[in-house]
């Protein structure tokens, strides 16, 4: 990654869309499932923090170089849960 601020504006770009998303599926939602819909927006801001600060500070005795690629693979996990948990409060 060519720097953390480069790093953390792409998680934050990816979480703004990823609310936008839990909230439109919220507005068109004939079920009303809101338990689902605050469920699915709190996880997607305790992501937020979570990686946010991560990538501030590296975990000692970790190179920069593979904290960085275990931190990016992580996030990916993480979010493509929180991806097919929307998806089902679409269905």
């Amino acid at each position: 990654m060519a720097s953390r601020r480069i790093l953390k504006k792409r998680i934050g770009r990816i979480i703004d869309a990823l609310f936008a998303e839990c909230v439109a599926v919220s507005l068109y939602d004939s079920k009303g499932n809101r338990a689902d819909v605050e469920s699915a927006l709190l996880a997607i801001a305790k992501t937020e923090e979570n990686y946010l600060s991560r990538v501030s500070h590296i975990e000692p005795g970790m190179s920069a170089k593979a904290y960085f690629k275990d931190l990016i693979s992580k996030f990916n996990v993480e979010i493509s849960g929180i991806i097919d948990h929307i998806d089902a409060i679409n269905s």
